[in-house]
């Protein structure tokens, strides 16, 4: 993040791209376009792609405006509620599958983020600086609860007996619903108010550019929204061709969400890697820690009353193949965590992990 920008000016693309694309998205809603045509195709992946950089730099100026980890928690609560409406519109549908689609994308999120995002912002990082410091304790809260929430809602319905199957009974599962989000909610007071000093660090950077004014950060809040609308919209939109780009290749259909979940996440993987570069590590592990947080703490609570107010079964436990690679990734996680300070070593060895994910979700 550069903080020696102006960041009350707005070039053209920061709000073009997320226009562009709701008229594109606009376009197809009203059948002006199909959406396999290979015109729709080639805009939408170029506006797709706009729109997650522009919903970076929505999200950074927000965050020199309301200060560091307001600015983090704020993406990664933006990015869950359209990854939880995403889920929940394809849950209605009652498609073969439907009811996998929120442990698919909650585990690729958890794969994603802890491995390949992580991975990616340490070996930057260290590239350039060597070696980085961020707050053990901050890092232990986080990791302690998504460790919590991960086995809980992804290991452990694979191993009760109420049910038959990968999945939780209806009282059990709304027993871990409130419970996730009494834990998550418990994180976010600890986070901002309680031990706040745990999740902020002196990296001797100091802000000299000009504060964004309030009309400015309104206007970056609202094409923030869009912007990440917009990617969820054309994520959805290009997932049929993507699907059968898939499956023209004999891949598993998994791996169909393992691809739009990384498309979701781009935006947040582009601020933390940009943060890493310019070794502010702690901002990086704020945002994307964060989002692995919110998306189990919000999206299985969320879905999973859903399901139940529905009377539709939701399949929760992962392949234990699946179990294997989230155990070591949390055990290494913890490792990796434990001194306060990381080098391109330690991103090695989480982009292997991520490497592993990616061969298992195509070749289980």
């Amino acid at each position: 993040m550069n903080l020696d920008q102006d960041w009350n000016r707005l070039a053209w693309w920061h709000w073009a791209a997320p226009l562009g694309g709701a008229a594109l998205a606009a376009a197809t809603l009203l059948a002006l376009l199909a959406p396999t045509s290979g015109l729709f195709i080639a805009l939408a992946v170029v506006l797709l792609g706009g729109a997650v950089f522009a919903a970076v730099h929505h999200a950074e100026v927000l965050a020199v405006r309301i200060g560091e980890p307001f600015g983090s928690i704020l993406l990664a609560l933006a990015i869950t509620t359209l990854e939880v409406g995403l889920i929940l519109s394809m849950m209605l549908t009652g498609a073969e599958g439907s009811q996998e689609v929120a442990r698919d994308t909650v585990f690729s999120v958890v794969m994603i983020v802890l491995n390949g995002i992580v991975g990616l912002c340490l070996v930057v990082g260290g590239a350039r600086h060597y070696e980085q410091e961020f707050r053990v304790q901050g890092a232990a809260s986080i990791l302690s609860v998504i460790a919590t929430l991960a086995v809980v809602t992804l290991v452990l319905p694979n191993f009760t007996q109420t049910t038959l199957g990968p999945m939780l009974a209806a009282n059990q599962l709304l027993f871990v619903s409130v419970v996730s989000l009494a834990l998550y909610a418990l994180f976010v007071y600890v986070q901002t108010v309680r031990h706040r000093e745990h999740f902020l660090i002196d990296d001797g950077i100091e802000f000299h550019g000009e504060m964004p004014s309030a009309r400015s950060t309104l206007v970056s809040a609202v094409l923030l929204v869009l912007s990440l609308a917009i990617v969820i919209l054309l994520a959805k939109a290009l997932s049929p061709t993507i699907a059968a780009v898939i499956s023209g290749a004999g891949l598993p259909a998994a791996l169909v969400g393992v691809v739009i979940a990384m498309v979701v996440l781009l935006p947040e993987g582009v601020t933390a890697v940009k943060a890493a570069r310019h070794n502010r590590l702690q901002t990086s592990l704020n945002a994307s820690l964060g989002s692995v947080l919110a998306s189990i703490g919000l999206t299985i609570p969320i879905v999973g009353v859903v399901s139940i107010l529905m009377g539709t079964s939701l399949t929760l436990g992962v392949p234990s193949e699946s179990m294997v690679i989230l155990l070591l990734t949390l055990f290494v996680s913890t490792l990796t965590f434990a001194t306060g300070r990381t080098t391109v070593l330690q991103g090695g060895v989480h982009l292997m992990l991520f490497g592993i994910f990616l061969l298992l979700a195509a070749v289980p």
